[in-house]
């Protein structure tokens, strides 16, 4: 189980520079003008990933939750791959990545990188993510719990995202 504490301690490191890089972005979005949208359900979602790395642990260690190689492995992949398409998204961009949603007025919307192909693939990392973190250890009740509030909670953030989007997109068009 070492190795996997560590695992699951290099993706809390990894949030802790989101966190730090998405400080950086506001302070920055904020001096251009930005508008944030949709902070009441920001604190939930700093909760559910907490929470999911503090539930891998537990239920790995309180429910002797076995390492089964081929999943294991697997999803330690999958993991991996999540970790670069996040960091795909959040160099493509830019100073206008946050974990929280603000527009700045007059920027256009970023159609490169990954969003040349899909419209909110941070997202997408994040629900492969909150899979295969936990199932790396067969964490199998953490994964579920994750999988099920994570879409929950998307359904609430990405109504918001648009919503802030299509006002700066509108915005833009009047003046």
């Amino acid at each position: 189980m070492i190795w996997y504490t560590a695992l699951v301690m290099a993706v809390a490191c990894e949030r802790f520079a989101e966190l730090a890089l998405a400080l950086r972005n506001t302070r920055w979005s904020r001096a251009l003008g930005g508008i944030e949208a949709g902070s009441g359900h920001y604190p939930a979602m700093v909760a559910l990933h907490t929470a999911l790395l503090a539930g891998c642990l537990a239920e790995v260690r309180l429910a002797a939750r076995p390492f089964l190689p081929l999943l294991g492995w697997t999803m330690v992949a999958v993991v991996v791959a999540a970790q670069a398409l996040r960091w795909w998204c959040i160099r493509t961009l830019g100073h206008q990545w946050n974990t929280r949603v603000i527009v700045v007025p007059g920027l256009p919307l970023v159609t490169g990188g990954p969003y040349r192909w899909l419209r909110h693939p941070n997202y997408v990392a994040v629900a492969a993510e909150g899979l295969a973190l936990p199932l790396a250890h067969g964490a199998w009740v953490t994964a579920l719990a994750f999988t099920v509030l994570n879409a929950l909670l998307m359904a609430v953030r990405i109504r918001c995202e648009e919503g802030a989007l299509a006002f700066a997109t509108a915005a833009e068009v009047r003046t």
